[in-house]
């Protein structure tokens, strides 16, 4: 099994910048490919960006291209999402998953997921 535990949100001004965390416990060969989505209220939970395990390889929403950057340190068991230029659209749940299938940061499916962390960008 793998846990994944999300933190760094908050409430943040429309322009500025958030970074959010997420760290893989237990089963830690079982989350090599990493991803965050997030669901809006009344809206269906949509992905974000995901990273391979090497971290060499990156995919964004077109929504985020250009203002999220996602990153991982291995020897910490950690990935992160910088978000930059926060827009009022960006508030909502961000969920970390983690898979162990090594392709999954193309197009998934993640198996492990985090409870969520609630980012909120007030305009």
């Amino acid at each position: 099994q793998v846990q994944v535990v999300e933190s760094g949100g908050g409430l943040v001004q429309v322009g500025g910048s958030l970074r959010l965390s997420c760290a893989a416990s237990g089963r830690t060969s079982s989350s090599r490919p990493m991803a965050w989505f997030r669901q809006a209220p009344g809206k269906e939970r949509e992905f974000v960006a995901a990273i391979s395990w090497s971290g060499g390889n990156t995919r964004y929403a077109d929504s985020v291209k250009g203002r999220f950057t996602m990153s991982r340190d291995n020897a910490k068991n950690t990935v992160y999402l910088q978000m930059n230029s926060l827009k009022p659209d960006d508030t909502a749940v961000y969920y970390c998953a983690a898979d162990p299938d090594a392709a999954a940061w193309v197009g998934g499916p993640f198996n492990y997921w985090g409870q969520g962390t609630q980012v909120t960008v007030s305009s």
